[in-house]
């Protein structure tokens, strides 16, 4: 889809935080590594800073087997090259994949995006900054409010709604979540409108019951429309760290997730849990959120997040 903006400053503002930490603050990798002899000592400490700043184990040791092979056999001397190294393998770390929103064929009905994750991993607000992407791009949305279970979770969503303009299908406190997916797929054919959004309840991936209830809705929503749902969003909170590597794995075997929505970019400086997330899951990191308003997300272009984490 075409509607998302080229990658501006957000970004990097988003990723201020990380940037400081990992690569310009005092303790960033350009303080430690511009102008420096390579040695033994400073790769182990590149390997230290690699790891607080959640960039994952895996990735860790898979850049510093690199790092420390062309050390040692005399291919790399410097502090310099080893910056320009990391920056070039990290953006290597992610093959060419579709990282588009995924919608129904052109006239075939309507599009369904289910969207979920755990409690306040900031599920709602990101629904509504892809509200907002949608309605940019001419795109007419119903929301479906799946989340039965939390107190004043409805009226949340309806919240946002009504700052965007657009209707919401809703059940009764505590009812089936299944039985509003079943609804809101009937209105949203009835309507004819070109994206159905359904909202479902934050849960953690261990509570089974819920797990399968997920599972559930999915089933419902595959019966009411032909090819549906056509992308299951998965929020992950980035400032949780390493606990999101978890819930995408445990996600994508209850309800199919086909991309990933890292919010909270900008609320921490472990940012480097997106590279992490990609040595854990073939899942791709379609958008990151990087502010509070529907205005703050971008498209997830490994190139772009590479050179934003590393810009000066």
């Amino acid at each position: 889809m075409g509607f998302f903006k080229a990658i501006t400053e957000k970004l990097k503002q988003g990723l201020a935080k990380t940037r400081d930490a990992l690569v310009t603050g005092a303790q960033g990798l350009r303080n430690l590594l511009l102008g420096r002899k390579l040695d033994e000592e400073l790769l182990n400490e590149i390997e230290r800073r690699l790891l607080q700043a959640d960039v994952g184990v895996k990735t860790t040791t898979r850049l510093m087997d690199g790092l420390r092979a062309d050390f040692r056999s005399g291919k790399m001397h410097s502090g310099d090259e080893a910056l320009d190294y990391l920056k070039r393998e990290l953006v290597k770390l992610w093959p060419a994949a579709d990282r588009e929103l995924l919608l129904a064929p052109a006239g075939s009905g309507p599009s369904v995006i289910i969207v979920t994750g755990v409690n306040g991993v900031g599920k709602t607000t990101s629904i509504s900054k892809l509200v907002k992407r949608l309605r940019d791009g001419g795109q007419t949305v119903l929301l479906g409010a799946c989340d039965t279970f939390r107190a004043g979770a409805v009226a949340q969503l309806e919240t946002w709604a009504q700052r965007l303009s657009v209707p919401v299908v809703k059940g009764m406190q505590g009812g089936d979540p299944a039985a509003v997916a079943f609804d809101a797929c009937a209105a949203a054919k009835a309507r004819g409108v070109d994206v159905l959004i359904l909202d479902t309840a934050g849960r953690l991936h261990t509570q089974d019951p819920l797990m399968k209830q997920l599972s559930k809705i999915v089933g419902v929503v595959k019966k009411q429309i032909p090819g549906a749902p056509h992308e299951v969003l998965l929020v992950l909170d980035a400032t949780s760290g390493q606990n999101a590597l978890r819930q995408a794995e445990e996600f994508t075997k209850a309800a199919g997730v086909t991309g990933i929505f890292l919010s909270k970019l900008d609320g921490t400086a472990k940012g480097g849990v997106v590279i992490a997330i990609r040595e854990a899951t073939d899942v791709p990191v379609k958008f990151i959120g990087v502010g509070e308003t529907p205005d703050d997300v971008q498209p997830f272009q490994p190139s772009a997040f590479v050179d934003a984490m590393f810009a000066e």
